[in-house]
């Protein structure tokens, strides 16, 4: 075995590590004890921090270190893009095993820089710990003017709820990379769609450009949202409790892969989208004429799923009547320590 593959953590030591992990980094902002960040005028700073855990968010089974790098990576820019902020860069923090593999950690950061580099945001800085346990702790900065702060408790009676594409491909993605022998009516092509969901998920980022090309000038956003991380029932719940609403939203017109058509039954492909998570997409509320600006700009697979209502309740409709109506609930999605 070639021996730089075969290095152990434990054998180079802290520093050894660092001086492995400053080369993905901008030697300009590294090596002090802290970076500094510069924003543009007139901008608010943005911070979201996401911890990521071996066998919890990510496993060899179904990820690859490359992959756990990215998605780790994309969790956090996703997050920013939620709140209306351009990334800046991010930090990491490692938890590691002595034992593990330098090239496991190397190709973990090349996976991180694959994604970062789409948008211009550098790993700049982190610190290194021994664990007994792979945790992955990124901090992301972003700027945002504070007009165009995208935040939860702003939806109106009379929103429409957005979506900014499919939902349920990354659960389904996982099920086909722990289940091999599932789905076998799928294209070769199919599967490696929802697999790769999965492992590359893309952060909506690109969405803002053009919410800011409708809005025009700067100026307080009639816009409620978040991503959908934990899943598109957990985003729309968790924005009408924000902003003490209720919603219908109408089962028939959330946009799901094509692929489920030939492998899931209907209700299989509501749970997937509703509850599966990691789909890091958009849910916006904002009002109507705006919504529909918004559609005609971006690509397939953006739709209106919904209304907000008065009252608190959040409501599942199929307007073919196929299922009754449901309450949709935190419940069932992923919830830690439940």
């Amino acid at each position: 075995m070639n021996r730089e593959f075969s290095l152990q953590i434990q054998e180079i030591g802290e520093q050894g590590l660092l001086k492995i992990l400053q080369r993905f980094c901008p030697s300009e902002i590294i090596g002090d004890d802290a970076a500094v960040l510069l924003t543009e005028d007139g901008q608010s700073l943005i911070v979201t921090t996401d911890v990521l855990v071996d066998k919890i968010h990510f496993s060899e089974i179904t990820t690859s270190p490359e992959d756990v790098g990215w998605r780790s990576a994309a969790a956090n820019l996703s997050d920013l893009a939620a709140m209306g902020a351009s990334p800046l860069g991010i930090t990491v923090g490692l938890g590691l095993p002595g034992n593990l593999a330098v090239s496991w950690v190397e190709r973990l950061y090349q996976g991180m820089t694959e994604c970062l580099q789409q948008h211009n945001a550098p790993i700049v800085g982190g610190d290194v710990v021994r664990s007994p346990v792979i945790t992955i702790a990124i901090t992301a900065f972003g700027q945002a003017h504070p007009h165009r702060i995208i935040r939860r408790d702003q939806a109106q009676v009379g929103d429409a709820i957005v979506v900014t594409g499919v939902h349920g491909a990354s659960r389904a993605g996982l099920e086909l990379l722990l289940h091999p022998e599932l789905g076998e009516n799928l294209s070769d092509k199919d599967r490696k769609t929802l697999i790769r969901a999965h492992q590359r998920p893309q952060p909506r980022l690109d969405v803002l450009p053009i919410l800011w090309q409708i809005l025009g000038s700067p100026s307080l956003l009639p816009i409620a949202g978040m991503d959908s991380s934990d899943g598109l029932a957990d985003a729309v719940v968790q924005i009408c409790r924000a902003s003490g609403v209720g919603a219908v939203v109408e089962c028939t017109q959330i946009p799901l892969p094509k692929a489920f058509e030939v492998w899931l039954t209907r209700e299989q492909a509501l749970e997937y989208a509703l509850y599966g998570g990691e789909d890091f997409e958009l849910v916006l509320c904002l009002p109507k004429q705006l919504a529909n600006e918004l559609i005609q700009h971006l690509n397939q697979n953006v739709a209106i799923i919904g209304e907000i209502t008065e009252g608190s309740t959040v409501l599942l409709n199929d307007q073919y009547k196929e299922f009754p109506d449901q309450v949709l609930s935190l419940n069932r999605g992923f919830q830690h320590f439940s």
